[in-house]
């Protein structure tokens, strides 16, 4: 008698995953994001349930730990042919038991959201995600920014974890590597914020994009676009309107709203006025 399907076996993912990774992304219609996969993988652990009938995933997330006080879940998805019988909460609640007390963040799709609050998590934010060819709009930006260093990445994790609020040294520091750009913004010698620009189907990717201000984000993402032919796309926080505004009047076009939401504390840690996009986004 075949297991029932809200009783299949949820096993680590490794890096030999990524391929059936990809094909479960390509198979709910989103893009296949090997690049993106890569890193998650790498940096993180994911979960996956395999298809019965041999034919690769019907399931599969990553969890990004950022130690007890949080971790990221993201790219929870299962395959059409499996959709709505209860596949998603089984891995889902399989994923929140190996969390234990930790703190787990996402951004939830309008199709994902009520799962997630059926599973206890709430809303705390929302994010605006744009896209389109940049064309820089109104005065120029003020702030000074520069190619990063390898003699910069220890002031861009000492930002980073005073912003984010926790330690994410292990996935930042394949940042070099998985980003094409990477640039710092800094005042009298001292960083006064960071982004990255990677390579993403046929966009790039800004993000994270941390900025003391508006007008420091903003020298960041014009000296990015200035170093790629590409669309641009990336996920800003809301209560940003400044940047959400000057972004649409220079090309970008809004595609999505996510929700950011928490489970297990009452507030996502750190500073969001100087929080302006994540690393990625990957929403459920």
């Amino acid at each position: 008698m075949p297991t029932p399907l809200t009783e299949l076996p949820v096993r680590r993912l490794t890096p030999a995953d990524l391929q059936s990774c990809a094909n479960l992304s390509e198979d709910r219609g989103w893009p296949r994001e090997e690049h993106k996969w890569g890193l998650l993988l790498a940096a993180g652990t994911g979960y996956g349930i395999d298809d019965p009938d041999g034919k690769g995933l019907v399931a599969g997330c990553v969890v990004t730990s950022y130690g007890p006080a949080l971790s990221a879940l993201g790219m929870v998805l299962v395959a059409a042919r499996y959709a709505r019988q209860g596949i998603g909460r089984r891995l889902m609640r399989s994923v929140l038991g190996e969390a234990g007390e930790t703190p787990l963040t996402l951004h939830a799709t309008p199709n994902g959201q009520p799962l997630y609050e059926e599973l206890g998590f709430t809303h705390v934010g929302r994010a605006e995600m744009v896209r389109g060819r940049f064309r820089p709009s109104g005065p120029a930006p003020r702030a000074v920014t520069r190619q990063a260093t390898a003699e910069d990445l220890q002031a861009i994790l000492r930002l980073d974890a005073e912003v984010f609020g926790v330690d994410r040294t292990h996935i930042l520091a394949r940042l070099p590597a998985f980003a094409d750009q990477l640039r710092v913004a800094e005042v009298d010698g001292v960083l006064t914020g960071y982004a990255a620009a990677w390579p993403n189907m046929d966009t790039h990717v800004v993000g994270p994009l941390i900025a003391r201000d508006t007008d420091t984000a903003k020298s960041l993402i014009n000296s990015l676009a200035a170093g790629t032919d590409r669309p641009l796309r990336t996920d800003i926080d809301v209560r940003h309107e400044e940047l959400l505004t000057w972004l649409k009047a220079s090309g970008l076009e809004p595609i999505a709203f996510n929700a950011v939401m928490l489970r297990g504390a009452p507030a996502l840690p750190g500073d969001w006025a100087r929080r302006f996009a994540p690393l990625t986004v990957a929403a459920g």
